[in-house]
């Protein structure tokens, strides 16, 4: 089903696209939104806005959005995670968000309550991602809720998104739950941050070999690293990430003052390397709270 969405367009034409990722603040003050929105407008052909990252409450990820869309950037992607809300909060929410005009939606899990500044909280997770998309699109293709019940009016007709991670162990199991979202009705995917590239390959490759690249578009993730010290931090803390010791030892060979330099070049690289493999139509930017980095990655790879 053909869609509103402007990036669905975009991909649809073969346009090598590039998102970029905003992180609301943990506060209700919307000038950090205001500002970030300003270093990415006229650079990428849309914006996420993350939903609770890191499990810290921060400012809701449709209100952040709607406050950047009036900064200019208007191709939205709202994020949506299944640890914080059923199925009836979730599409509650995708009918408002759909009412204010939101074309895009990205179907997540949610990084767990551990990680975060509330421990004690109750998750959900009365979905998973998986089920989560295929209620997104009987909510569009057939106008019903998950329960069945018709949509009187007008249904939501987002482009749906979810995440990918290549490089979570057992790596031959990671093309079967893509497998798994296709077929419950993702259109694109925006994949964890890629350092190793050989392994990113591999998946990718296995990935074709089930036909999934001409089922689903993906946009691989890239991170610009700041410091050392950030990338050994990635390394050690954050799940899922496969970032390769020659990387820490790249930024390391430079003087400190030229690492920031340094790292947005090992971004570009990536870029570079990732658009010459069949199967990819996109970057995903996720320069968490360094959006300074993004203009500058982006008139380097165009």
């Amino acid at each position: 089903m053909k869609t509103s969405s402007s990036l669905e367009k975009s991909l649809e034409k073969g346009r090598f696209v590039v998102t970029a990722e905003l992180g609301p603040p943990p506060s209700a003050d919307p000038e950090p939104i205001r500002e970030k929105a300003r270093l990415l407008k006229g650079y990428v052909d849309a914006f996420n806005v993350t939903d609770g990252q890191t499990a810290v409450a921060r400012m809701s990820s449709w209100a952040a959005g709607v406050i950047a869309q009036e900064e200019g950037l208007n191709e939205f992607i709202v994020q949506m995670t299944t640890r914080d809300r059923n199925r009836l909060a979730l599409q509650m929410d995708l009918l408002g968000c759909s009412a204010l005009g939101v074309n895009n939606v990205l179907c997540l899990s949610g990084d767990h309550i551990s990680f975060g500044n509330h421990t004690e909280a109750k998750t959900v997770y009365d979905l998973d991602s998986i089920n989560f998309v295929n209620m997104v699109k009987r909510m569009r293709d057939e106008g019903e809720f998950q329960c069945g019940d018709e949509i009187e009016g007008r249904a939501p007709e987002f482009f749906i998104g979810a995440a990918a991670n290549p490089f979570a162990y057992p790596l031959e199991v990671r093309p079967l739950r893509l497998e798994k979202k296709v077929r419950a009705g993702v259109d694109f995917i925006q994949t964890q941050c890629v350092y190793n590239l050989d392994k990113f390959e591999r998946w990718l490759e296995m990935v074709r070999e089930r036909g999934l690249h001409e089922d689903v578009y993906i946009l691989a993730g890239v991170t610009p690293i700041k410091s050392v010290g950030a990338a050994r931090y990635m390394q050690k803390n954050v799940p899922g990430i496969d970032l390769p010791d020659a990387v820490i030892e790249r930024l390391s060979g430079v003087p400190e003052g030229k690492r920031a330099a340094e790292g947005i070049k090992v971004a570009v690289e990536t870029i570079e390397r990732v658009k010459r493999m069949e199967g990819i139509n996109g970057v995903h930017l996720m320069a968490i709270e360094w959006e300074e980095a993004v203009p500058e990655i982006c008139d380097a790879i165009r």
